[in-house]
């Protein structure tokens, strides 16, 4: 599993080289690397859409945690309005964009939750205070007010003195394993470059086609 905060940079890519790899992962890695040193904030944010029950779609910004060949992982609460819709049907869309490089990566396939020993390593990563947030929040429920979110962390905090913070029952974390892998570039007058990675199943070779603009 990749970590994000401690890929290497690799040599920018022009817009040639990108239309002539054959490979996703690699190149997803390398524009990855580029907007690490690019973007002013969070490189790795990325919208995930997903589905309600009536087929009415949810969409919202999350952070990438790692990525593989088997996929994109994120973290969250699985009781979440969208852990609710993984679960219920566990296929997801995610989005990349990188505004100072004028490029976007667009991702389709099917949702798995990680194991338990994924979410307890990456919990263990996070800062403290995030660490009792995650057991006080009731994520996706209706707050009365910003006092008693206040009050439910402070009495977590109590609890948390002292000692490790254990990860919460209700947290864990998703893979998104792509079918399909999109990227665009940004050219003048909009005659951007596009181009689509696309296999039929998880381990069957990717297929490349250049898109229309």
């Amino acid at each position: 599993m990749t970590d994000t905060t401690s890929m290497k940079h690799q040599t920018p890519l022009t817009s040639g080289d990108f239309t002539a790899a054959d490979e996703p992962f690699v190149l997803f890695e390398a524009w990855l690397n580029e907007a690490i040193k690019s973007e002013p904030n969070d490189p790795n944010a990325m919208a995930l859409a997903t589905v309600d029950p009536d087929g009415l779609p949810d969409v919202r910004m999350v952070l990438m945690k790692g990525f593989d060949t088997d996929g994109f992982v994120f973290y969250s609460h699985i009781a979440s309005q969208k852990g609710r819709e993984l679960a219920a049907n566990p296929k997801a869309a995610l989005l990349f964009h990188w505004k100072s490089l004028r490029r976007q990566v667009r991702i389709r396939g099917n949702v798995t939750p990680v194991t338990d020993a994924e979410a307890d390593a990456y919990f263990a990563t996070r800062p403290k205070q995030a660490q009792i947030g995650a057991w006080a929040s009731k994520q996706s429920e209706a707050l009365e007010s910003r006092f008693a979110f206040e009050q439910a962390i402070a009495k977590v905090a109590a609890r948390h003195v002292i000692g490790e913070v254990p990860r919460p029952p209700g947290w864990s974390g998703w893979r998104i394993t792509p079918l399909r892998i999109e990227f665009w570039h940004d050219r003048p007058f909009r005659l951007h470059d596009r181009i689509e990675f696309r296999r039929d199943a998880v381990g069957q070779p990717w297929s490349k086609t250049r898109m229309y603009p």
